[in-house]
């Protein structure tokens, strides 16, 4: 096995079970549980906080637990599927996720809540480990639009986990939240046990230890420094001290990575123009993209006589995000095409655009509902193209033993980008209130949506900057060889 991309007329490894439906089915089921856990409990925490008589700096971490846990399990587990095999890592991170969620759902006090969150986080390893699946499995020609729906339903999870809980808190309990949840995982346990068969694509190893403690340390101490930057101090000791440290650690992992015979990454592949530009790339549209998902309801929730808001209940303000949600499903697989068809330089760089087009809206019409519905729906567009044409521009770039490595890498710096980005923008919120009132004043919205806008249209620059043609015809798919013609399909 070599370390560059598969050519154009390799074939997929067997490994769907009659067609590629049902695998394909039990794929997006088990992404949605996870992505559906990010946020469903964002709604309730002004009930945690009153049933714990809890600080909000302590019931952050309610969130902050999972983000930490998630983003290394991201890393270390698309790995370990690379050399383990990626169904059985599949099945085995999901477990694990249920088994935090069932923990989450008994939980009687604060501190375990918060255990049971970073236990959550393993499932976050679904994202790289489903990408890879369809790699390996499916028909080359499906690929593309398998791989856009599926990062679709990263954005769409995260949009309709704000809409839901708020019926389920008011009509049970926040615990419910978490026993809901925990059908929808078991159901997905179910399907990958099912539907999907084992690949035989491996990439052969040794779990590099040192890569994994240093990489780990470097990015909890990261996003620590950034969900705390903002109760801290963004220039107090313990922030700046965890920046430093985080870049230490993270520079220490990287000359290690080049000495170690089996790296946890391998660095090489990480320079690669289309990969290390997809991976700019993200991080800048995370940081840009991720402010609406939290500033949209609480902009809702604003009650009108402060001159903007709409008096919009959690459940009423969760609304405001179905059109994003909706046009998402409908642009990700859109994207697909248009990128085996055309490249995928051209929907990434109109993903951006179109964000910025969405982010305008936002900032220079949020005095009325319908501009907010349209912003929304503007914005699903963008969010869709830009994860369908991310994920599908790095899994085009590396070999196939690679997959579940680089796109985890590639979620992860999404995510530290949409950590840095809403904290940012929470920030710039919060430090303008109403004379008077605690209520946050219109221009720290406005303000926020216009950086969103700016950062996108960064993130334009970054993805012109990728290697290739903005606008070209791909090839055609070359012919599967002949059985028995001795060619291998890894």
């Amino acid at each position: 096995m070599t370390d560059t991309p598969i050519s154009q007329a390799e074939t997929p490894a067997t490994g769907a079970r009659g067609g590629t439906a049902a695998p394909f089915a039990a794929l997006l089921l088990a992404v949605l549980s996870f992505s559906l856990m990010q946020t469903m409990v964002v709604p309730a925490l002004p009930d945690l906080q009153r049933e714990f008589d809890a600080s909000t700096t302590s019931v952050s971490w309610v969130l902050s637990s999972f983000l930490l846990t998630a983003s290394v399990a991201t890393a270390l587990l698309g790995r370990v599927g690379d050399m383990f095999g990626k169904r059985r890592v599949l099945i085995a991170s999901l477990t694990v996720f249920a088994a935090g969620t069932l923990l989450a759902a008994l939980s009687d006090s604060l501190p375990l809540l918060i255990a049971a969150r970073a236990v959550q986080g393993v499932g976050s390893a679904a994202f790289p480990l489903a990408f890879g699946i369809v790699r390996d499995q499916f028909p080359r020609e499906r690929v593309p639009v398998a791989i856009g729906l599926i990062s679709s339903t990263f954005g769409i999870g995260f949009g309709v986990g704000l809409v839901i809980p708020g019926p389920i808190v008011d009509a049970l309990n926040w615990h419910w939240i978490f026993w809901l949840g925990l059908i929808v995982i078991l159901l997905g346990i179910a399907a990958v046990a099912a539907f999907i068969e084992e690949s035989s694509v491996r990439s052969p190893g040794r779990i590099d230890w040192a890569g994994v403690v240093l990489l780990s340390g470097g990015i909890v101490a990261l996003l620590l420094a950034i969900s705390e930057g903002k109760s801290w101090g963004w220039a107090s000791g313990g922030v700046i001290g965890l920046f430093v440290g985080a870049a230490a650690l993270l520079v220490v992992f990287v000359y290690v990575e080049t000495k170690v015979r089996e790296p946890l990454i391998d660095i090489e592949l990480l320079r690669r123009p289309a990969v290390l530009t997809s991976h700019i790339t993200a991080l800048i549209i995370g940081f840009g993209m991720y402010g609406a998902f939290t500033l949209v309801p609480l902009l809702a929730q604003t009650p009108s006589k402060a001159g903007y808001g709409f008096d919009a209940s959690v459940t009423e303000s969760g609304l405001f995000m179905v059109p994003m949600a909706v046009t998402m499903l409908i642009a990700s697989p859109l994207a697909g095409r248009i990128g085996a068809a055309r490249g995928w330089k051209l929907p990434l760089v109109l993903a951006c655009l179109i964000g910025v087009v969405g982010f305008a809206i936002y900032a220079g019409a949020h005095d009325t509902e319908w501009a907010m519905y349209t912003g929304s729906a503007v914005l699903g567009i963008g969010v869709g193209f830009a994860f369908a044409a991310l994920a599908n521009l790095v899994v085009s770039a590396v070999d196939r033993s690679q997959t579940g490595q680089a796109t985890g890498i590639n979620t992860i710096m999404r995510t530290i980008g949409g950590s840095l980005g809403a904290q940012i923008a929470a920030s710039l919120v919060a430090s303008r209130t109403i004379p008077g009132t605690r209520v946050p004043a219109e221009s720290g919205y406005t303000t926020a949506f216009v950086m969103s806008a700016i950062a996108l249209g960064v993130a334009t620059v970054a993805a012109l900057a990728g290697p290739g043609k903005l606008w070209h015809r791909t090839a055609a798919p070359a012919p599967a060889p002949a059985p028995g013609s001795g060619r291998s399909a890894a």
